[in-house]
C-alpha cells in the first residue's frame, strides 16, 4: 500500500473517530441535561405534593368543624327528622347556659313580684313560664347562628383547600410536561448518537471504496 493510500486511510479513520467522539460527547451532554431537567421537574412535583398535603392537614380541623356544625344546623332546623330536632333542642334546654340564664330570669321576676307585693299572683306564674319559653327560643336561635359561623369557616376552608389543590394540579401537570420533554430529549440524543455512528461508518466506507 502506497504512502498516499495509507495517508488517506489514516485520515479517513481520524475523521470517523472524530465523528464518533463528537456524537458521543453531544449525546452524553444531552443525556446529562435531560436527567437534570427531569430531576428538577420531579423535585418540583414532590414539593407541590408535600405542600398540598400540609394544607390538607392544616385545614382538616376547620373542614371537620364546619361539617359537624352543618349537621347541627340541620338537626335544629328539622332537616334530619323530628327526633334529631328534639334531641338538639333538649340538649340546649339541659345545658348549663340555659340553667344559669333561666335562674337569673326567674330571680328577677320573683324579686320584682316581691317588691310589688304580687308574689302569689297568677301573673308571676305566667311570667315564669313565658320566660323559660322565650329563653329557650332565644338560645336555639343563638345556637343556630353560632353553628352557622362554624359552617362558614368550614366552607371557606374547603374552598381554599380545593383552590390550592387545583393550582397544585396545574403546576404538577406543567412539571410533568417538562419531565416528558426532558425524557424525549434524552431519547433524541440517543438517536443522534446512533446517526453519528452511521455517518462515521458511512464516511469511512466511502473513503475506502474510493481507494480500492
Amino acid at each position: 500500500m502506497s504512502l498516499a493510500v495509507t495517508g488517506t486511510v489514516v485520515a479517513g479513520l481520524a475523521v470517523a473517530g472524530a465523528t464518533v467522539y463528537a456524537a458521543n460527547a453531544q449525546a452524553d451532554a444531552a443525556r446529562a441535561a435531560s436527567e437534570k431537567q427531569s430531576e428538577a421537574a420531579q423535585a418540583g412535583i414532590n414539593v407541590q405534593n408535600s405542600q398540598f398535603q400540609q394544607i390538607q392537614e392544616l385545614l382538616a380541623p376547620y373542614v371537620q368543624a364546619g361539617t359537624g356544625a352543618l349537621t347541627g344546623q340541620q338537626d335544629l332546623a328539622g332537616l334530619n327528622g323530628p327526633e334529631a330536632q328534639q334531641k338538639a333542642i333538649e340538649a340546649i334546654q339541659k345545658s348549663p347556659e340555659f340553667a344559669a340564664l333561666n335562674q337569673q330570669g326567674e330571680n328577677a321576676i320573683l324579686a320584682n313580684a316581691s317588691a310589688t307585693g304580687g308574689l302569689r299572683g297568677g301573673d308571676v306564674q305566667g311570667a315564669l313560664s313565658s320566660q323559660r319559653t322565650n329563653l329557650l327560643n332565644s338560645l336555639v336561635n343563638n345556637q343556630f347562628a353560632r353553628l352557622g359561623g362554624l359552617t362558614q369557616i368550614g366552607q371557606n376552608s374547603a374552598v381554599g383547600q380545593a383552590t390550592f389543590g387545583q393550582n397544585s394540579a396545574n403546576q404538577i401537570a406543567a412539571l410533568l410536561g417538562d419531565q416528558g420533554a426532558a425524557q424525549a430529549g434524552g431519547l433524541l440524543a440517543q438517536g443522534q448518537q446512533a446517526q453519528g455512528y452511521a455517518n462515521a461508518v458511512g464516511g469511512l466506507a466511502g473513503t475506502l471504496t474510493g481507494l480500492f
